[in-house]
């Protein structure tokens, strides 16, 4: 019998992840028949109520769920799938509404914008594309001292140093899922922006700054000083959601809980979909007794950030709250079932819009607060009425108000006009705000160092060959230089492009000529001067010195991968005859060498000898066998035969751990090519055998420079004679 029940909970189980809601609910009430442990009855009922709720009927979920009550509160754990689908619902309507109001948010738009946090669209519509640009995507305020992650994006400090504490883990960009350093202290301000940011938006700089002495005070516990900053602050930025959030946290300190409401639904109406504000509201409204409007809120909060733990904690609690019988203590307006059942049942249908407030009287929060005057949205904590469900003020406050509003009606005009342009000064960037300290020139694909310092991507490079540290503040950049994790500053590229797009357009172009110039594989091709190289014949380098750093960085960023390679010659700096060398991986150290793994491609004959930032560069031209036909063909194919028997055996005769050591760094002696005239270069044996062969430099070049194979192979033949004769001597 327990096997059989058994398998009907695991087939439940399986038609409830499935989706198949009413099949689950059936054998869940049938399993009920035969158990008559209270315990495993509330669980049983509990998983039905589950059923009937993601199945649509939900009228008799909460039947069921008040059913499962009776024996013993419901537990957080049992509530979970509830308030997944309370929140899940909410969710779905949200983004109906949305679409169908034609709001942000819709899968349409999102398929068509950039990712951004919800609520973007609207935080631009409210406060102007200015603000926008300069948006944390963590709190979705204005950037106060902004740090940008090695990913490129940026963030308030305060917000990545609190995600860092709360999550005891790396942060995840939220832009691009990447992680960010875990020690606060690498958390540097970027230098660039935060100067930036202080010129274009200096009040929205000057709230940030009384926001955060605000906050210290707070910690302190000065909460009527802590108060007063932020009273300051609201003056001068009344648009700002996190504000109002926070005095609404510092009111509810001082029991001020009406206060404490109002602030948090002036950061609702602000910021609808910021989860945030609606974990404030609800706080509030717990502390005024008033559970069922405050679930509503830790809904909406999980419905816009599902992992939200503490609005998980307490969704849970009220609503085992709302759900216990009537003989535990229940608030009296939820006393009774009926009442229970509406308010869940009114949770559930009460999300039309994401961006329409939670009370059924309140108005669009849009089209409410642009008629608002400031002076409501500023004085001493209130809040305009459509935003309270309240009955109205007296008249003495209003008097007050009024009084305020005569005595600061210019300040207000002024400080209300900030908040939507974002700030009082001039909407123009001026190219000198965003200049390279090294180049003098607009940042072009601009990164931030983790100390915080900006620079075009490529002058940072140039400057990390030589010394890697910052070339600003000194700071050592060698871990930096390990991860080699170049990512252009997202917000600095965005504000050049917008703002200076014929000035950007001319830096392209330079740059772009730059790098055609240095593509360019028969003029001023970068020469390594070392060693000699062959054709086919790996090559690889050990790259120490700053100008051959430089060079074979740029060697990889024109898509050519090629240098000449030349042996050094004391009167031209080196030789007229070289090969070209192939890239084909490269290993970085944190010091800034390298080890580049290459091998030989074409010979070439340097036509002009020249210099480039430090390295040597050639025009040249390239170099290849003459073909031969008819009976010189035939002479030339035995010859090679000949030659390569002749090549084995002076290979064979090597010493085991000759061998094995060549074998080792150029690899197998090459078979016969089949065809000897295919290629430019002639067999790719003859180049393994002149570079394995114990020759000075000086007399292998001349066979680098030979356009006749039989020459060639003549040359290799008389070289192992005479290593022949020297073994017998």
């Amino acid at each position: 019998m327990g096997t059989e029940s058994d398998s009907m909970l695991l087939l439940a189980a399986e038609a409830f992840q499935s989706k198949n809601f009413d099949l689950a609910a059936d054998i869940y009430e049938c399993q009920l028949a035969g158990v008559g442990d209270p315990g495993s009855r509330q669980d049983l009922m509990v998983k039905r109520g589950d059923a009937l709720a993601f199945g649509g009927k939900f009228t008799e979920a909460l039947d069921v769920y008040r059913q499962a009550s009776e024996t013993e509160r419901l537990k957080p754990a049992q509530l979970a799938n509830l308030i997944a689908y309370l929140s899940g619902s909410i969710r779905r309507q949200n983004a109906g509404g949305s679409r169908r109001s034609g709001g942000g948010g819709g899968e349409e738009e999102a398929a068509a914008a950039p990712p951004a946090p919800p609520g973007r669209a609207a935080a631009a519509s409210a406060t102007g594309g200015g603000h926008a640009d300069f948006s944390c995507r963590i709190c979705l305020s204005f950037l106060f001292e902004p740090v940008t992650l090695p990913c490129g994006h940026s963030f308030c400090k305060k917000c990545l140093e609190r995600e860092t504490r709360m999550k005891e883990r790396p942060v995840v960009c939220k832009e691009c899922k990447d992680n960010s350093p875990a020690d606060e202290q690498s958390y540097r301000v970027n230098v660039m922006l935060s100067s930036l940011l202080a010129k274009w938006r200096p009040s929205l700089q000057q709230a940030g700054r009384l926001r955060r002495e605000g906050n210290g005070l707070y910690a302190d516990k000065k909460m009527e000083a802590a108060l007063e900053k932020y009273n300051q602050a609201i003056l001068i930025a009344p648009m700002d959601h996190i504000l109002f959030s926070n005095r609404s946290q510092i009111n509810s300190s001082l029991k001020h809980y009406e206060k404490a409401l109002r602030d948090a639904e002036t950061a609702c109406s602000l910021k609808p979909r910021w989860s945030k504000g609606h974990v404030r509201k609800a706080q509030a409204l717990v502390s005024l007794g008033r559970s069922e409007e405050a679930l509503r809120e830790y809904l909406e909060c999980l419905s816009i950030e599902p992992d939200c733990r503490l609005a998980k904690i307490e969704a849970h609690k009220l609503l085992s709250h709302l759900l216990a019988p009537v003989t535990d203590q229940v608030p009296e307006h939820i006393a009774d079932y009926s009442c229970i059942g509406s308010s869940i049942a009114h949770i559930k249908s009460s999300f039309s819009s994401p961006f329409q407030p939670l009370s059924p009287n309140l108005l669009s929060s849009e089209s409410r607060l642009a008629s608002t005057p400031p002076a409501l949205l500023m004085s001493g904590g209130r809040a305009p009425s459509f935003l309270l469900k309240r009955k109205r003020r007296s008249s003495e406050e209003k008097q007050e108000v009024e009084e305020r509003g005569l005595e600061r009606n210019d300040e207000h005009k002024r400080c209300r006009s900030e908040a939507v342009t974002g700030s009082s000064s001039c909407e123009v960037l001026d190219p000198s705000d965003v200049e390279c300290s090294l180049c003098m020139r607009l940042f072009y694909e601009p990164v931030t160092t983790p100390c915080g310092h900006t620079f075009c991507l490529q002058c940072l490079k140039r400057c990390l060959d030589h010394n890697p540290k910052c070339p600003l503040c000194k700071e050592e950049l060698s871990e930096y230089l390990i991860q080699r994790q170049y990512s252009k500053t997202v917000l600095m590229e965005n504000l050049i492009s917008k703002y200076l797009p014929s000035e950007l357009m001319e830096r392209q172009k330079i740059h772009q000529e730059e790098m055609a110039e240095l593509s360019n594989l028969n003029k001023n091709v970068p020469i390594f001067v070392c060693t000699m190289a062959f054709p086919t014949v790996p090559c690889p380098l050990h790259i120490f010195e700053p100008c051959y750093r430089l060079m074979i960085r740029r060697c990889m960023e024109t898509g050519t991968n090629c240098f000449g390679m030349c042996l050094a010659d004391n009167l031209k700096g080196f030789a007229d005859y070289g090969c070209l060398l192939e890239i084909r991986d490269v290993k970085f150290f944190s010091d800034g060498r390298s080890v580049a793994d290459t091998i030989g491609g074409r010979r070439f004959k340097v036509i002009q000898h020249s210099e480039r930032d430090g390295y040597n560069t050639a025009d040249i031209e390239y170099l290849e066998d003459v073909k031969v036909e008819g009976v010189a063909e035939r002479e030339l194919q035995s010859l090679h035969d000949a030659v390569y028997d002749q090549a084995l055996v002076w290979v064979n005769s090597l010493k085991a751990e000759q061998k094995e050591r060549i074998e080792g760094h150029f690899g197998p002696m090459p078979e016969k090519d089949p065809e000897l005239q295919v290629g430019p270069n002639g067999p790719s044996w003859c180049w393994w055998l002149l570079a394995v062969l114990p020759l000075e430099g000086r007399a292998q070049l001349p066979f680098l420079a030979l356009t006749s194979l039989k020459d060639r192979l003549s040359g290799i033949r008389k070289v192992l004679l005479f290593m022949a004769q020297s073994r017998h001597r």
